[in-house]
């Protein structure tokens, strides 16, 4: 079988040519889809490649040779020949047996969701936490796959004495493989207790953190509110590692966290190797929940933030839902040639249903245009007091 590489291309390179396939099953009707595929033609492009067309089909369940019907492949395979793509994207996860037959098909690279998020969460992770979570994530993920893929695997270790009489050597990768997520798991373990030791010197300070799905402008945020540099940037998991600044409000400190993104059917492993990091999302006394309601998707993306919470156990903290790029939803929703009281009575149908599910624990802003961000300021510092009394009610804070 010809060997791949198991990468995306860098920067420095030309875009790989990619296409994307999608299966329309019972459950997931073809509008959803055409999102789900929207949303990981935006993470093909973050991961560097140039997506150049969509494969759909509709099926009651994925093949289990060929995650696709014979028909379907036949098509993909003649328009990668002709086009001479080089990666072939799925929506879903495929199994390493589906990967290997399908590469043997189509004579090119072919990857999965999970396998492109892992790609991207490896570009951009920065400090040594955050590589060595990815690395082990990276790692769990490839562990099944070996077989197709051993060939391209470094090298940790081998020569004379290190192999066992006959043994294959797809079974020493393997062991090297283990080995090496044992040794990460211990190396996170031993950050995850020097974070521990850093949170305890923080003090009695009550701590927000920021959360939401990627690419809402949570970064922006965190420099509006800190009055720091933190780095933003339109493309998703611009940021992995957790910032945490020191932030005053009316002479009323607290500390304010920026944490990943969550994202649609976001790798097990990946919650499992970042939890470390994660852990300031628990640890904190109040969650804001930026929601990017210029998206047309902007209310499954909340569901999918509050499913990923609720797998991490943080589900007993006060919420306030920040609802941020006011200005684009106005842009993208109101038709110009809308009378301004007409604007202005939808606008407030939208804030008003919104309001009353959260029970009045939202806010309405636009980071970059600075709107109504002193309201935010106000509904932050109330939480803050609140969460000081809540913790603190035999002590005195000055406000």
């Amino acid at each position: 079988m010809k060997k791949h590489k198991t990468s995306i291309s860098t920067g420095s390179q030309e875009p790989e040519k990619a296409i994307i396939v999608g299966l329309i099953l019972p459950h997931q009707p073809e509008d959803k889809l055409d999102e789900y595929l929207a949303e990981l033609d935006f993470l093909a492009k973050t991961a560097g490649a140039n997506v150049l067309r969509y494969f759909k089909q509709r099926m009651a369940s994925p093949h289990k040779r060929t995650f696709v019907g014979k028909g379907k492949l036949e098509e993909i395979r003649e328009y990668v020949e002709v086009k001479k793509v080089d990666l072939v994207i799925f929506d879903d996860d495929i199994s390493p047996s589906q990967q290997g037959v399908l590469e043997e098909e189509l004579k090119c690279k072919v990857v999965d969701r999970s396998f492109l998020i892992l790609d991207i969460f490896a570009r951009r992770a920065q400090t040594a936490q955050a590589k060595t979570q990815v690395e082990l994530a990276q790692l769990q993920y490839l562990l099944p796959r070996l077989r197709g893929l051993w060939t391209h695997l470094e090298r940790q270790r081998g020569g004379i004495g290190m192999r066992g009489p006959g043994e294959q050597e797809i079974e020493t990768d393997r062991r090297v493989v283990r080995d090496k997520i044992s040794l990460l798991k211990d190396r996170l373990e031993k950050i995850d207790r020097q974070n521990t030791t850093m949170r305890k010197r923080r003090g009695d300070l009550i701590r927000a953190a920021l959360v939401g799905y990627t690419n809402v402008g949570k970064s922006t945020l965190m420099s509006l509110l800190s009055k720091s540099d933190v780095f933003a940037e339109d493309k998703l998991f611009a940021t992995l590692d957790t910032t945490v600044r020191k932030v005053v409000i009316e002479r009323t400190p607290f500390l304010l966290s920026d944490t990943v993104g969550f994202i649609r059917k976001l790798p097990h492993s990946l919650i499992e190797s970042f939890k470390s990091t994660l852990d300031e999302v628990r640890e904190a006394d109040v969650l804001l929940h930026v929601v990017d309601i210029s998206h047309p998707q902007f209310e499954e993306q909340i569901a999918v933030v509050n499913n990923t919470l609720k797998e991490l156990k943080v589900t007993d903290k006060p919420v306030v839902l920040v609802f941020n790029k006011i200005d684009l939803y106005q842009k993208t929703y109101f038709d110009e040639f809308l009378k301004e009281e007409v604007k202005e009575d939808l606008w407030n149908k939208t804030v008003e249903k919104w309001r009353l599910h959260t029970e009045g624990n939202c806010v309405f802003i636009s980071a970059t245009e600075k709107d109504n961000i002193s309201e935010l300021r106000s509904v932050v510092l109330e939480h803050v007091k609140t969460q000081y009394n809540v913790r603190y009610p035999y002590k005195t804070m000055f406000f």
